[in-house]
């Protein structure tokens, strides 16, 4: 709520006999409708979508709405925050959800949706992924994704498997067949930092060299995609990885949506909304 100064004159009875006039100053309050969220993003999940967004400074800011659409046109409000996150745990795995924000005030003014774009594809996820040495440990050194379950390296349903090269003295991730990708995607500082498989730079040959904190993008053959991060390595026995797997077949999304080209341009009509 902003206050206004307006001035009013008027002339009081008599004002021709007595030859003045009066000058009265009166405060308005005028309520605005507060200012509409910006920078919203969000963070996929195992069943969960995490949700940011930048502060609104707003003096009688009373905190915000979170609406949601599956698919881009109607959204519908599915809960309040006091802060600027909101995790939507209502979500299915491998579905494509849509998401706005507006901010609300003291005396229940709403602002318009939040202009991004903002999409996402929640996925299954694991922490802690213990995967052998093919040579030592044949039956627990291979991966299905799918299914995620640890298999023998040359099981028909294994994505990939673990080999340590004693002569270099290196691990190695290996994929199972010519239909499967995978490529080193470097380091990164946190689990959520790769977003998105890359179009192209797959390995020409089929293994990668495993390096502490790395993360790897797998393509695997049935057309869905993956990523491992390497948490541990404990030579020459195994490593631990966590790992995320997009069950949506074909959508390299695996942890960030990406903005569209009119991202902060898009204007959404709040009156769509039931």
């Amino acid at each position: 709520m902003k206050k206004v100064l307006l001035t009013m004159a008027a002339l009081v009875a008599g004002l021709t006999l007595l030859g003045c006039e009066e000058n009265t100053t009166e405060y308005v309050y005028i309520d605005y409708v507060p200012a509409v969220p910006q920078g919203v993003y969000s963070i996929t999940g195992d069943e969960a979508v995490y949700l940011f967004w930048l502060p609104v400074r707003e003096s009688d800011l009373a905190g915000y709405r979170v609406y949601r659409s599956v698919n881009d046109d109607e959204y519908f409000y599915i809960g309040s925050a006091a802060g600027t996150d909101y995790v939507d745990r209502n979500v299915i795995n491998g579905n494509t959800y849509y998401y706005a924000v507006t901010a609300v005030d003291d005396e229940g003014n709403e602002s318009d949706l939040s202009y991004e774009t903002v999409f996402d594809t929640p996925r299954p996820e694991g922490f802690g992924l213990n995967l052998a040495d093919f040579n030592l440990y044949p039956g627990i050194s291979g991966y299905d994704f799918s299914t995620y379950t640890v298999l023998p390296y040359d099981h028909v349903n294994a994505d990939i498997y673990i080999e340590y090269n004693q002569y270099d003295e290196v691990f190695y991730i290996n994929v199972t067949n010519t239909l499967t990708d995978i490529q080193d995607m470097g380091y990164t500082s946190n689990f959520d930092e790769i977003g998105y498989s890359p179009l192209d730079g797959w390995s020409v040959v089929g293994w990668s060299e495993v390096i502490l904190g790395h993360t790897y993008i797998i393509w695997t053959k049935d057309n869905n995609y993956a990523k491992l991060r390497v948490t541990a390595v404990n030579a020459p026995y195994s490593v631990r990885f966590d790992w995320a797997y997009q069950t949506d077949t074909g959508n390299p999304e695996l942890a960030r949506p990406q903005h569209e080209e009119g991202f902060l341009k898009r204007t959404i009509n709040l009156g769509i909304i039931k």
